[in-house]
């Protein structure tokens, strides 16, 4: 199996972050055959907007399942009407979909009106739930990372109450790895002893303190590249069991639909 990671879009209604989008679907287009489900592990849009959602929905179509969770920058009621053809609600927004044997499970790690995150008391229980329905490979997909990646300035909006987290995957082996984003760069890690992929962000890149303009706060613009290209990671589930991720970066030459 393969799984196409995306994230941080940043649908704002300008031409720039759609084009951005519509290169990563166009190179996907242009694979020998199409990956086998899409994941987007939020901020599709930028504020939260109804005719933000409306724009991705049409920019992700795709011949395989696409499956979305939401981000900080994502609004809960206009995201279920818009990406899942649900009615309006302020609740959390989890949801779960077998693709071809391989569960995943989509938690929102949101906190609404804050860039933080935190897996609420209903999702983990819910989580629990799903991944107790079988025991088949398991991938489990949110917006935020919760565990530190260096970036300072985005570590202090990661997802906290991590640890009641792990307690749910320790009973769940059949998880195979972590996917999520928020970071805006691309990047391998660990947590609970499974692999965390953090996708790159569509929109820009972010960079690490060491790297020119990585020091900068959020008055100055963050810590974030506007001119590398659109990125995503794919990522390989073995027979075995384990998870090959690798990155891609697409050309902007494919205008948006």
């Amino acid at each position: 199996m393969i799984i196409a990671h995306l994230s941080d879009l940043h649908l704002d209604g300008g031409a720039r972050a759609e084009d951005r989008v519509a290169a990563v679907l166009g190179y996907l287009a242009g694979l020998a055959k199409p990956v086998d489900a899409v994941v987007v592990t939020g901020d599709i849009a930028d504020h939260g907007e109804p005719g933000e959602y409306a724009r991705a929905a049409a920019l992700l179509e795709y011949p395989a399942p696409v499956l979305v969770c939401p981000g900080n920058h994502d609004v809960r009621a206009a995201f279920r009407t818009g990406l899942l053809g649900s009615p309006p609600s302020d609740g959390p927004i989890d949801h779960a979909q077998e693709v071809g044997g391989v569960l995943f499970a989509l938690c929102d790690s949101t906190i609404p009106g804050r860039g933080a995150g935190f897996l609420a008391d209903e999702t983990l229980a819910w989580l629990d739930g799903v991944l107790a329905g079988g025991d088949g490979p398991a991938f489990v997909a949110f917006h935020h990372p919760p565990v530190e990646v260096g970036v300072p300035l985005v570590d202090a909006i990661r997802q906290t109450g991590a640890e009641r987290l792990a307690a749910v995957l320790a009973r769940h082996p059949r998880v195979k790895a972590l996917l999520a984003g928020h970071v805006h760069t691309g990047a391998s890690t660990t947590f609970a002893g499974l692999p965390l992929r953090i996708a790159p962000g569509v929109v820009s890149g972010s960079l690490l303190p060491a790297e020119p303009g990585g020091d900068h706060g959020w008055a100055e613009g963050g810590p974030l590249e506007y001119d590398r290209p659109p990125a995503l990671l794919l990522h390989v589930l073995h027979d075995d069991g384990r998870v090959t991720s690798h990155h891609r970066t697409v050309s902007r030459r494919t205008p948006a639909a």
